[in-house]
């Protein structure tokens, strides 16, 4: 199966983009990094002419589940537009939007310091 007509099977703009919130948010869960790079160079397949990644690259390199939702996807963007209002409204149904850890946690240390510094026990650094 070839993807490089993908980015011309979309309604407009606004649904291309929605899909790949989708897929961004819902899809490429970093815990796994290589499943996540091939969903991601997907995620840029699907507005680019040229093949980013291949459907064997996809196979090798993508749990099931999510193979699985994005042959769906790219049966629905051959088929139609409404196919693809569908795959996005099923899709958010059965994947939760992925917690990110790293900024979370980046996040948790920033306001850990902010309530130190709100105690007095450690300076907020300058910022400017």
């Amino acid at each position: 199966m070839i993807l490089t007509d993908l980015n011309n099977g979309f309604r407009d703009v606004e649904q291309r983009r929605c899909v790949q919130r989708v897929i961004h948010d819902r899809l490429a869960d970093d815990r796994d990094q290589q499943e996540c790079r091939f969903l991601m160079r997907f995620w840029w397949q699907l507005a680019m002419p040229y093949q980013e990644v291949s459907m064997d690259e996809l196979s090798l390199n993508v749990g099931r589940p999510k193979l699985d939702v994005i042959e769906a996807l790219i049966s629905a963007v051959q088929s139609s537009h409404a196919d693809i209002d569908d795959w996005i409204t099923t899709t958010r149904q059965v994947f939760p939007v992925i917690q990110d850890r790293g900024f979370r946690s980046a996040q948790d240390t920033a306001d850990d310091a902010a309530g130190e510094a709100e105690k007095g026990r450690v300076p907020l650094p300058d910022t400017g």
